[in-house]
């Protein structure tokens, strides 16, 4: 009996150490969204820039080739 009132005794604390780990790993979880977010914005504007930088070397050749003649 004396077992069995330890443990409910300790249940509120158990369960209060789980929300406060709990808590940490949703900060933690969040922190790791934010900086996968910026990192995919980052990769777009990246693949962006390359895009535009062939399109405007291409339309250099071109216009440059036909001009040149």
């Amino acid at each position: 009996m004396a077992q069995a009132t330890d443990d409910t005794n300790e249940a509120p604390e158990q369960t209060q150490q789980i929300l406060i780990e709990i808590r940490e790993l949703r900060q933690e979880v969040e922190q790791f969204n934010q900086k996968f977010d910026n990192y995919q914005k980052a990769t777009q504007w990246v693949v962006q820039l390359a895009f535009s930088l062939i399109a405007a070397a291409t339309v250099t050749v071109i216009v440059s080739t036909v001009l040149g003649r």
